[in-house]
């Protein structure tokens, strides 16, 4: 995940090295003056969300948590901004050493991303599965890397939900949210089995089938899943890989929480004395009644027994499991005192290598502990704008001690301190002009999985809050292009359409299935998203988006 221009989930990968860099790199700060397009100068960082004490191993069948979602800018700055909210990443567990030189995940989450096409101020949900070393990237149905010659990810996340629609560029939070709690996380299903073979092979595919549940205020329960194909279609290239990536993997509990900032605007200008100031678009966390700033809350992770055995007992002829996941088969992670910020302001001058400076957070706010289970922050009420439910930060910040590499930092200022000369106070903040954003299409060779057998009815159309329109259809559950192409045969997919008939008949999306949570209000989706299935499709039929456009209606 390279910096600044490819998907956030790319970011992830070092996000150790930089977080190093951002900690220890600079280099000289002398004051030069300005280029004139200082457009790609930013505000970067981490936010880091501390635990206290290690989850039991045991507790290796999913995780879920609660994300605020909010609008972190006014405005939509453009398709460089890129920045996720708090968020985590999944990775298998293993018994010994993990492999050497491999990276392989579940990450994404809300936020907003470089390739995001139809964003707005509004964070949006991608899925975020990486193959090994990023040879794959599935962020929901029919999204991912590569193109529909060589999909690389396109195929790799399968529909589960009859009511929920995922449009292509990533589930919609709806319009204008702000703060409400976004409850979502992954569980192991017993929906596939392992098979002895990977694409005709003699290699082993595991059955793990990691299932997306959600917990909003107008949606709950399973929505897609990763079909396994997805992790062990790396093992044709790499076999000694095999069995320890998460096809067949349990997860490790001990994750990882942090709020990755990459690509927050900033302007800068040097003054006539050689002193240099900073205008950052206004970030804006959110308030909750009480006046607390919650972003994490209820990070949990789960035992087999807490889902997934009763699961199975009931689709191999026991009692029926209501798709309730058992709190006391859970363990909710505390949180530390310890959280911090590596924000930086990262820009250039003519000749210079990058520079990056720390802002002085101390006397902004403080990441922290709200309660054992809840994280925010707590604010410096001198040098934060209270405005209705969010807090907004300061905008305009001075360098100090530029000369000296180690105590050089950022210092919020009032607009007043900033010299008129530098035209900082003239800066408004806009949505750039850009070109309109393509339409996201699929097959239409009448031989592509997407038309042979085909779907079953429509096409439909789903007008959303951030101004596209999605075209979809339903499909027969086994008869979608993922499981079409999911190194499955007609038999293994009956026996899946067979198990999500019992799931469609017994599941509805208005009962609680993630434990809910203990303080706090739910956000919504988009409720464009929410669909109702055609008469006589009730039950082992899906939605399925084959394009999203921009709506011209």
């Amino acid at each position: 995940m390279q910096r600044f221009n490819n998907p956030i989930n790319r970011i992830r990968y070092w996000h150790g090295l930089a977080a190093a860099m951002l900690l220890f790199g600079s280099c000289s700060l002398s004051a030069q003056a300005p280029t004139k397009d200082h457009h790609n100068d930013h505000l970067g960082g981490y936010v880091i969300i501390p635990h206290t004490g290690n989850v039991d191993r045991t507790y290796n069948a999913g995780y879920s948590m609660y994300i605020a979602a909010w609008p972190l800018l006014s405005y939509y700055s453009g398709h460089q901004f890129q920045t996720g909210l708090p968020g985590t990443w999944m990775f298998a567990q293993y018994d010994d050493q993990a492999p050497k030189d491999m990276y392989s995940d579940v990450e994404g989450g809300l936020g907003w991303w470089t390739d995001t096409r139809f964003a707005t101020p509004t964070p949006k949900f991608i899925m975020g599965g990486v193959g090994p070393n990023f040879s794959a990237i599935a962020n929901g149905p029919a999204h991912g890397w590569g193109d529909w010659k060589e999909p690389r990810g396109l195929y790799g996340v399968a529909q589960l939900s009859p009511w929920l629609l995922f449009p292509i560029d990533g589930l919609d939070v709806k319009q204008g949210e702000r703060g409400g709690l976004f409850g979502y996380g992954y569980l192991n299903l017993p929906l596939c089995e392992p098979k002895p073979t990977t694409e005709g092979k003699d290699i082993p595919t595991g059955g793990n089938t990691w299932t997306l549940f959600l917990n909003t205020a107008n949606f709950k329960g399973p929505v897609a899943f990763f079909l396994p194909n997805f992790w062990s279609h790396a093992y044709l290239q790499k076999p000694e890989l095999v069995g320890k990536l998460l096809d067949s993997r349990p997860v490790d509990p001990n994750r990882a929480v942090q709020m990755e900032t990459q690509h927050t605007p900033v302007r800068m200008a040097v003054d006539s004395k050689g002193t240099w100031f900073a205008r950052i678009a206004p970030i804006s966390f959110p308030r909750d009644e009480h006046g607390a700033t919650i972003t994490v809350h209820q990070d949990t992770a789960y035992d087999k027994t807490a889902l997934y055995d009763k699961v199975a007992a009931w689709l191999d002829g026991g009692q029926p499991a209501s798709g309730a996941i058992d709190p006391d088969r859970s363990h909710i992670r505390t949180f530390g005192d310890k959280g911090y910020a590596t924000w930086r302001i990262w820009w250039t001058e003519p000749g210079v290598p990058e520079k990056k400076v720390p802002i002085s957070l101390d006397a902004i706010g403080t990441p922290t502990a709200i309660d054992a289970h809840t994280f925010g922050w707590k604010w410096n009420e001198t040098t934060t704008t209270l405005s209705g439910d969010l807090i907004t930060l300061p905008e305009y910040y001075r360098l100090e001690n530029a000369n000296d590499e180690k105590k050089a930092k950022w210092a919020p200022i009032p607009s007043t301190d900033v010299p008129v000369e530098t035209g900082l106070q003239k800066v408004k903040w806009e949505i750039p002009s850009e070109a309109p954003q393509e339409p996201y299409t699929t097959p239409d060779d009448p031989e592509s999985s997407w038309k042979k057998p085909g779907p079953a009815a429509g096409p439909f159309k789903a007008h959303l809050g951030d101004g596209s329109v999605v075209t979809y259809y339903w499909f027969r559950f086994a008869d979608q292009p993922a499981l079409l192409n999911a190194d499955l045969t007609i038999e293994e997919r009956e026996k899946l359409q067979a198990k999500v008939v019992k799931l469609h008949r017994a599941w509805s999306k208005n009962k609680n299935y993630l434990p809910p949570p203990t303080s706090g209000r739910l956000a919504s989706l988009d409720p464009a998203q929410i669909v109702k299935p055609p008469k006589g499709m009730e039950v082992g039929y899906v939605p399925i988006a084959t394009r999203q456009e921009l709506d011209k209606r």
